[in-house]
């Protein structure tokens, strides 16, 4: 049975052990190391453990109990709803170390790739549909051309590759991040997913924002029917940013050598939401090696990983990649780059009616009084020095200069032409030589 919580098919969870689609030996082994490194000693606890029914497992132990590695205690637990205890058997100790050695895993059962896979087209950000209304509301805080948001649009329900470029300070970031807020809607995303009997962690709390914690009556054999797949997390759907940090081995299986289990790489962690990168032709790596690397992905909705053995695979891409930089398209892509890169919008800075609407409206914001000869001093004084080039970021930087000098001062928060003087310079770095 399909169960849906919002506009997403939550994935269906488990109702017998054949469902599972794991190797037995591996299911096993996660019991037994999951027993040994929790002390869980109640199938209601252990199935929290390991985020499975408790039918499930009671089935699993059932199989391990029949292999004489796990025993019963011959406990009734009072407090537990009079559950069974189980305990490992000394073979199930052995076990359970030897397991350890061969990888640290323990806890949340992972999910089969290609279980994952179904659930990635039951979410995919494709689907995804955002109305004029529902963008405009989610950039609220920015003061924009009413043709950006035409352009924009289409965009983004396409779930299609952006680059957005233009000169700095204009809110390439602040539009992306409007962009994530605009989606709205929750996902669900693994704990783990296993490919070839290989663990790859996927949910990472510094990435992932939980909606919600499932919690259900472990003493019930029966989970409630509204209740999904506890080896998935259900979150808001998830944004990557990255800046010039960026290199190409951040895109691979990341490897822990000790812990002996792969971490997923970032664009599989945004699966189902939005990867930016920011500040494009600021990395070490060449802006055209970065896109070439995503060629395959934007084009054909598959992304490939190796292992550490070498074998490659296939993992779904589902992610609306927003590409922002400061440079011209053309001074850091090829044609055939550009080409695949879907949607190119360009951020300018703003008119000078823009511009005074986003200063009104940063001062009311910050509690800053306007004052007229402060503004046209800043208008008919300043800025023709720089030919009237305005910039999104300048009225916060200004305003904040004030305030500050304000602070200093001991002077109630004020505008003039002489502390628009001040703020000013600190806005720009007057070229000159500097004798060593």
């Amino acid at each position: 049975m399909n169960m849906e919580i919002g506009n997403v098919i939550a994935p269906p969870a488990p109702r017998r052990l054949d469902d599972m689609q794991l190797a037995p030996v591996m299911m096993r082994e996660i019991l037994l190391k999951t027993m040994f490194r929790k002390n869980a000693d109640l199938v209601s606890d252990i199935a929290r453990a390991i985020c499975l029914p408790v039918p499930v497992t009671q089935e699993l132990v059932d199989l391990v109990r029949s292999q004489k590695l796990i025993e019963a205690t011959g406990t009734l637990h009072a407090n537990s709803g009079g559950e069974m205890g189980y305990q490992l058997t000394d073979a199930g100790k052995s076990r359970a170390l030897d397991a350890l050695a061969q990888s640290e895993y323990f806890g949340a059962m992972p999910v089969p790739l290609d279980v994952y896979r179904e659930q990635v087209e039951r979410q995919s950000i494709r689907n995804v549909r955002i109305t004029r209304a529902e963008l405009t509301r989610a950039m609220g805080h920015l003061i924009l051309p009413p043709t950006l948001l035409d352009q924009l649009g289409p965009a983004v329900t396409s779930g299609r590759s952006i680059l957005m470029y233009g000169p700095p300070g204009n809110g390439k970031s602040s539009i992306s991040n409007g962009i994530r807020d605009a989606m709205g809607d929750r996902i669900y995303v693994p704990r783990a997913i296993e490919y070839a009997g290989q663990v790859i962690t996927v949910y990472d709390p510094i990435v992932h924002s939980a909606a919600e914690t499932q919690e259900d009556d472990p003493t019930q054999l029966r989970r409630s029917g509204t209740r999904y797949d506890s080896r998935y997390v259900r979150c808001e759907r998830p944004t990557v940013i990255t800046g010039g940090e960026l290199s190409l081995d951040m895109l691979d299986l990341v490897y822990n050598p000790t812990a002996r289990t792969y971490q997923a790489p970032l664009q599989l962690k945004s699966t189902g939401g939005i990867f930016i990168v920011d500040d494009l032709g600021r990395q070490a790596e060449p802006p055209q090696a970065l896109v070439n690397r995503w060629i395959v992905p934007l084009e054909e909705g598959r992304d490939i990983l190796a292992l550490q053995s070498g074998e490659k695979f296939e993992v779904p891409f589902d992610t609306l990649v927003i590409f922002s930089t400061n440079f011209h398209p053309n001074e850091i892509f090829d044609k055939a780059a550009l080409r695949r890169i879907f949607f190119k919008i360009k951020i300018d800075g703003p008119g000078q009616e823009d511009f005074l609407k986003i200063f009104a409206l940063v001062a009311r914001k910050k509690g800053m009084p306007l004052d007229q000869s402060a503004l046209v001093h800043l208008l008919k004084s300043k800025y023709p020095a720089i030919d009237n080039v305005y910039a999104n970021y300048q009225p916060v930087f200004l305003i904040d200069q004030m305030m500050a000098i304000c602070d200093f001062e001991g002077i109630p928060y004020q505008m003039s032409p002489e502390l628009i003087d001040r703020a000013w310079a600190n806005m720009f770095v007057k070229e000159e030589a500097i004798t060593h």
